[in-house]
């Protein structure tokens, strides 16, 4: 069964009903909540799920908003776990706890996760403007200057991370969620390649899980730093779930079959259990939503037979 993350359509809506309408009319009884849903909505989508109107699979932190953030400005590194000022670290932990406890309330088997940042000025978008420019050299020195910057900065940061991780994993066993690491877009967010290793082996087994984005990983691809096929094979056993959605160079959560993405290369690593979210954003039309999840579950059946 396919999800559809709320990523698509909430930012039209101010009432749960109105977002849950939408996503059953396209044919989707599932769906994963996303980071800029109000306490009020997510009360709502309680109520839906109660009423056997929708089924929540995952959460992706933080939902509901922490107060005082408005829909408009609502991320999921508002607050940062890997922050090395302690009173955002834990303004993070407490909000990341609110997430969990929701999960826990509308029976939702996943909690996403950013694990926080390394404070640097990002420079993905410039790399990918001079990778696409085919200057070679200019290229390697800022991949280089990127990778050294991020070694010298990344302990501290690090370090902070997995104290969030401690705390969070021990509050999540108690309430019976799982914890997604999410692998990432930005350059300096946590956590790398080398970053989740570290994570996966420090927190073995139960709650924490690895949680596979194909856009993210395929940007890495495109911009020279590891072949696709790796983060599956290093990750794949752990994969608690996957985030669906095309890419172009570096434009992702494209509808699939709006990209370059070839799903076919997540077959392998796709178990039964296996949580699958269509994670498009505007401007993914809604037919194209449909055309892509039609699509997804010709290739995942044929997995079946």
């Amino acid at each position: 069964m396919i999800a559809l993350s709320t990523s698509w359509n909430a930012w039209r809506y101010s009432q749960a009903k109105d977002i849950i309408k939408e996503v059953r009319a396209l044919g989707f009884n599932c769906v994963e909540l996303n980071f800029s849903l109000s306490p009020a909505m997510v009360n709502q989508m309680i109520a839906l799920k109660r009423r056997g109107l929708i089924k929540v699979v995952s959460l992706h932190n933080f939902c509901p908003i922490p107060p005082g953030i408005s829909r408009k400005k609502a991320l999921p590194d508002t607050f940062s776990l890997s922050a090395t000022d302690e009173q955002e670290r834990q303004k993070a932990l407490k909000f990341t706890k609110k997430t969990i406890e929701t999960a826990s309330a509308i029976d939702a088997e996943v909690v996403v996760l950013h694990t926080g940042k390394i404070k640097a000025r990002e420079r993905i978008r410039e790399l990918a403007l001079v990778y696409k420019s085919g200057r070679k050299q200019k290229y390697e020195q800022l991949k280089a200057q990127m990778l050294k910057e991020r070694k010298a900065k990344s302990k501290r940061f690090f370090d902070q991370a997995i104290r969030s991780l401690e705390e969070l994993c021990a509050y999540a066993l108690r309430q019976k969620v799982k914890l997604g690491i999410e692998n990432r877009y930005y350059f300096y967010e946590i956590p790398s390649v080398e970053e989740m290793e570290i994570i996966l082996r420090r927190f073995p087994g139960p709650p924490l899980y690895y949680w596979h984005d194909v856009g993210h990983a395929q940007v890495y691809e495109n911009l020279g730093f590891l072949k696709y096929k790796e983060i599956l094979e290093k990750f794949g056993r752990r994969m608690v779930g996957v985030h669906l959605h095309d890419i172009e160079g570096i434009d992702d959560h494209r509808a699939p079959l709006k990209g370059r993405f070839d799903f076919r290369q997540l077959l392998p690593y796709i178990k039964k259990d296996t949580l699958k979210v269509i994670e498009a954003h505007h401007p993914a039309t809604a037919e194209e939503i449909v055309q892509g999840k039609k699509y997804l579950e010709q290739i995942f059946k044929a997995k079946k037979t």
